[in-house]
């Protein structure tokens, strides 16, 4: 049996419980004893899927999951193993999205309201709705037409969407993003964090935006999200 006593060491330094720790390393023995199994292989040499079959064995479960998907990013950042640990974050990350409530378009600050009642009267009504129907450029026009709404906002409620996805990044955060000019997933994981803070701060105190620049942890996070998550709007090439 793995007794694990270098990732317990390595919990242990990263200032964890005693029984957080015991916890995390019981959910990594419930692992590798699936991969030892199922998958006829171990926990160190485990591969992207493996860890696909061991979440399709427990995702309907109801609960712990999440804390599976947290014990196994953690071993595999003790490994170093970086691809690992990216998608046991990603697919924690899927499942908390899709739990949390939906965020609606009138709660993004600077739209306006007379086109956003034209989107609910027509079913739109939370980002993952106008991500749907927004999501390629022949969508948007006929939905421009259809609507009545310019075809610029339609795009800026769908970019708005998408930068949605990026974490803690709502009302306030997404409309600095897209008024800065940062405003899709892939242009913001483009940036080194310490730069887009300074521009950030600089166009926020030469627009006055009403707000301040992100702290660099929080950039960093929307960062390293940006550059795992999954691309679900087709941009034309100047909007991307």
């Amino acid at each position: 049996m793995l007794e694990f006593d270098e990732f317990r060491k390595y919990l242990k330094r990263r200032g964890k419980k005693s029984h957080v720790v015991e916890d995390l390393i019981s959910r990594c023995r419930v692992f590798a004893e699936f991969l030892q199994q199922k998958r006829k292989t171990n926990i160190d040499d485990g591969t992207k899927e493996d860890l696909e079959a061991f979440y399709e064995a427990i995702k309907h479960k109801t609960t712990g999951v999440n804390n599976d998907l947290r014990a196994i990013s953690l071993y595999y950042r003790f490994k170093s193993r970086s691809e690992l640990l990216d998608y046991a974050s990603s697919l924690r990350e899927q499942r908390i999205s899709v739990k949390r409530q939906p965020f609606k378009l009138r709660d993004f600050r600077g739209v306006k309201r007379e086109y956003v009642k034209l989107l609910e009267e027509h079913g739109i009504v939370t980002v993952g709705q106008m991500l749907e129907r927004g999501k390629t450029p022949r969508d948007r026009k006929e939905l421009s037409e259809k609507l009545g709404i310019p075809l610029e906002s339609i795009l800026e409620y769908v970019k708005l969407s998408d930068l949605s996805r990026l974490g803690a990044i709502k009302s306030v955060r997404a409309r600095l993003y897209f008024d800065a000019g940062v405003d899709t997933p892939g242009k913001m994981a483009s940036w080194n964090p310490d730069e887009l803070r300074k521009m950030l701060i600089s166009y926020v105190k030469r627009s006055g935006f009403d707000g301040i620049a992100p702290l660099p942890k929080e950039l960093k996070n929307a960062i390293e999200t940006a550059k795992k998550v999954k691309r679900v709007v087709e941009y034309d090439k100047a909007d991307a």
